[in-house]
C-alpha cells in the first residue's frame, strides 16, 4: 500500500512564503518523478513543478523564479518552497508520485489528498 501525504499548507499574506512537503510511504523499489499540481475553485488541475529521479526539474511559467522543488531521497519526500506568494496562488496543492515496484516494469501513479494554500491580499 502506497501512501502520499502532503503537509504545510495554510494561510499567508501576499508576498509571504510557505513550504509544502510530500512524503511517500510503502514498499516501493524507486520513486521516479514527483509532481506538484494545484487546483483552484472552478479551475482545472494544473502542473506546478516536477522533479525527476536525477533531480532535474521543470516549472510552470507562472511560478518560475518564485517556487523551488527539491527532494530528499532518504526520506522519500519532496518539498515545494513557495516564495513571493500571490493571491492567485490560492489553491489546493496536490502531490503526485510516480513509483516502480520492481527494477523493470511499469510505473504507477499515486496522488495525495491535497493541502490548502490561501494567499490573502
Amino acid at each position: 500500500q502506497v501512501q502520499v501525504v502532503e503537509s504545510g499548507g495554510g494561510l499567508v499574506q501576499a508576498g509571504g512564503s510557505l513550504r509544502l512537503s510530500c512524503e511517500v510511504s510503502g514498499i516501493i523499489f524507486k520513486i521516479n518523478a514527483m509532481d506538484w499540481y494545484r487546483q483552484a475553485p472552478g479551475k482545472q488541475r494544473e502542473l506546478v513543478a516536477r522533479i525527476r529521479s536525477d533531480d532535474s526539474t521543470n516549472y510552470a511559467d507562472f511560478v518560475k523564479g518564485r517556487f523551488t522543488v527539491s527532494r530528499d531521497n532518504a526520506k522519500n519526500t519532496v518539498y515545494l518552497q513557495m516564495n513571493s506568494l500571490k493571491p492567485e496562488d490560492t489553491a489546493v496543492y496536490y502531490c503526485n508520485a510516480e513509483v516502480n515496484f520492481k527494477s523493470a516494469g511499469p510505473a504507477w501513479s499515486y496522488w495525495g489528498q491535497g493541502t490548502q494554500v490561501t494567499v490573502s491580499s
